[in-house]
């Protein structure tokens, strides 16, 4: 196979032909990040301070606009970081799904702008710092090549290579968002496995995604709280019906109590089947 110019570049493309609303640039080690309207940084993020207070005015605005009222403070913060997190999980999990390469992204090498018209989930800028890959892969000749023994090795790369950049960013949202500690690793434990699974739904690869983020996320993976939690369910003509019992909770409750997600701790079995049917229905 010949030699591929960047490690994560074809998954990437895969990614946006999946999910067109995300856009995704990568930069020249040298290049600056895009400034203008709408960017930040990840480390501005992390930093916290008039930074976060911009960007979290744009999730107070949007559930004015959408839901007619306004959410607590702490809603508001947990929205946002949901809004960060799970993109930012894809730029690490997606290559090592599709191409079993492990990219490392600092919070100092990452921008995001989630205002671009024509773009709903945003898009990224992300500069190279050095990726993880197995023996015999193409890319391990390429400049900031990390070459790790096996497959168990690889996906301690993704738990470390995640809790390395979420890791300020959640110090930064986490007294906005009242939560600490395993709180706050509950929601990047969820962040991880359901931005995943839905992106290997849109590429008819659920199965193996669950199965690879298993094993990823057994429990016991410190600083992640809980495991991938995947189970299946019955239909009322016994349809298997896969769903997981997310580790923490969006809040979306508190602004519409009766419009819980499939995968909320707060919904019962019985409403998960009903949403589940009228999901895969649609």
């Amino acid at each position: 196979m010949p030699t591929p110019t960047s490690a994560t570049a074809d998954a990437y493309a895969r990614l946006t032909e999946a999910i067109p609303s995300l856009g995704i640039t990568e930069l020249h080690p040298t290049d600056p990040f895009p400034t203008g309207p709408g960017w930040i940084t990840s480390a501005a993020l992390a930093a916290g301070n008039a930074a976060l207070d911009t960007f979290l005015a744009h999730d107070d605005a949007q559930v004015i606009r959408d839901y007619g009222q306004r959410a607590r403070p702490d809603v508001i913060a947990s929205f946002g970081l949901h809004r960060y997190a799970w993109p930012a999980c894809l730029l690490i999990t997606v290559p090592w799904f599709l191409d079993r390469r492990v990219p490392r992204y600092p919070v100092t090498h990452v921008s995001y702008d989630r205002t671009a018209p024509g773009l709903a989930m945003g898009r990224l800028a992300v500069r190279p710092h050095g990726f993880a890959c197995l023996p015999g892969d193409p890319a391990a000749s390429l400049p900031g090549a990390t070459v790790v023994p096996d497959e168990e090795a690889l996906r301690a790369e993704v738990r470390a290579a995640v809790a390395e950049h979420l890791e300020p960013v959640l110090a930064a949202f986490g007294p906005r968002m009242r939560r600490r500690g395993r709180a706050l690793w509950g929601m990047a434990t969820d962040e991880i496995v359901e931005g995943l699974w839905y992106v290997a739904h849109l590429l008819d690869e659920q199965d193996r995604a669950r199965h690879e983020l298993e094993l990823l996320l057994p429990g016991a993976t410190k600083p992640y709280a809980g495991s991938a939690a995947f189970r299946e369910l019955k239909g009322p003509n016994g349809e298997t019906l896969p769903t997981r019992d997310r580790a923490s909770c969006c809040m979306f409750y508190t602004l519409r109590p009766e419009d819980t997600c499939a995968t909320c701790p707060r919904t019962c079995d019985e409403d998960r089947v009903t949403k589940l049917l009228a999901a895969s229905a649609s």
